[in-house]
C-alpha cells in the first residue's frame, strides 16, 4: 500500500527544494558541492510526512483520486488506509531518530504538529471576514509550508552553523510553501480535472472556502451565507464556481502568491551565489507558472 504512492510519478517538489535548499547552504558556508546523508534522509524524510498527511487527507475527505489514480482508502478501504498513513510516518520516525540530532528531531517534528493543528483549523470556519482570511492563510502555513520550511531550516542547520542561514532557509521554504498552495488553490477553479490529475472544484465540494473565494466575496457579499454552510445547499458549489470565476478572486490570490514568492527570492538572495541559489529562484517562477 505504501509502494502504491511513492512509484516516482510525484512532482517531487519537496525533496527537490531540500536537497538545493543542502547544497546551497553548503556552498554558502564552506564551498562544499557535497550533500551529506544527514540532509539527503531531511529530503526524504519531508517527502514521507507529506506522503502520509495526502493519505489521511484522503480519508478524511473520502476522496476518490489522487495524481491521477485512485487512492489508498478507494482500493483498500478506509481503516487499512489509516494505518498505511501511520506505517509511512513511522519510518519517518525512525529514519529521523537515525540522523542522532536533537535540534533536527524537535524541528521536524513541529510540523506533524502543525499537519494535525492544520487539519483541525480546516474543519472550523470564522464568522468574521476578517478572521476567515487570516484564518486561511493559518491553515495553509501549518498545512502545506511548515513541511517544506523547517525542512529547509534542518538541512541548513546541518550544513551551516550560522543562525542567520537557519532563518534565510526556514523563510525561502514558508513563502514557497504558501505560494504553492495559493496556486493549487487557483488551480482548483482553472484546471481541469483531467489535468489536475483530481477532481476538478474539489475544494468547494469538500465545502472549503480558499483564497479565490474569501476574494470572491469581497465583490458578491452573497457568497457569505454559502461559506457558513460550506456550500452544502443543492447547487452552492455550481454558485459560487460561478462568482468565483465571474470575479478577480482568481486573479486576486494569484497576486498574493506572487508576492510570496517575491518574499522567498528576497530571503534566499541573501546566500552566497550558486547555481543551486538561482536554481531556488527559478523555482518560485515555476510554483506561479505550473498547470497542475
Amino acid at each position: 500500500m505504501c509502494d502504491y504512492y511513492f512509484d516516482g510519478k510525484g512532482k517531487a517538489f519537496r525533496p527537490m527544494i531540500v536537497v538545493l535548499m543542502a547544497r546551497a547552504c553548503n556552498i554558502h558556508h564552506n564551498n562544499s558541492r557535497e550533500v551529506q546523508a544527514s540532509q539527503r534522509s531531511v529530503a526524504i524524510i519531508a517527502e514521507m510526512i507529506h506522503t502520509a498527511s495526502l493519505v489521511h487527507d484522503d480519508v478524511i475527505d473520502d476522496a476518490n483520486s489522487r495524481r491521477g489514480k485512485m487512492t489508498v482508502n478507494q482500493i483498500w478501504g478506509e481503516r487499512k488506509a489509516v494505518l498505511a498513513g501511520d506505517f509511512i510516518l513511522s519510518a519517518a520516525s525512525v529514519a529521523l531518530a537515525r540522523i542522532g540530532n536533537t535540534t533536527i528531531i524537535s524541528v521536524l517534528t513541529q510540523v506533524i504538529e502543525d499537519l494535525v493543528r492544520g487539519e483541525f483549523l480546516q474543519l472550523g470556519s470564522k464568522e468574521n471576514e476578517n478572521e476567515r482570511f487570516a484564518h486561511y492563510l493559518e491553515k495553509t502555513f501549518k498545512k502545506t509550508a511548515s513541511l517544506i520550511a523547517n525542512s529547509c531550516k534542518a538541512v541548513s542547520i546541518l550544513g551551516c552553523p550560522d543562525p542567520k542561514v537557519h532563518e534565510i532557509a526556514y523563510q525561502y521554504g514558508k513563502n514557497v510553501g504558501i505560494a504553492f498552495q495559493l496556486i493549487d488553490d487557483v488551480l482548483d477553479f482553472t484546471s481541469c480535472a483531467d489535468h489536475l490529475g483530481k477532481p476538478a472544484a474539489a475544494d468547494l465540494k469538500l465545502g472549503l472556502a480558499t483564497g479565490p473565494v474569501l476574494f470572491a466575496c469581497r465583490q458578491f457579499p452573497e457568497m457569505n451565507a454559502m461559506i457558513m454552510r460550506r456550500f452544502s445547499k443543492p447547487g452552492d458549489v455550481e454558485r459560487a464556481r460561478k462568482y468565483v470565476l465571474q470575479s478577480d478572486g482568481v486573479q486576486q490570490t494569484t497576486y498574493l502568491a506572487q508576492r510570496y514568492c517575491h518574499e522567498a527570492t528576497r530571503a534566499i538572495s541573501k546566500l552566497r551565489p550558486s547555481p543551486e541559489r538561482e536554481a531556488l529562484i527559478q523555482l518560485t517562477e515555476m510554483v506561479l507558472t505550473r498547470d497542475k
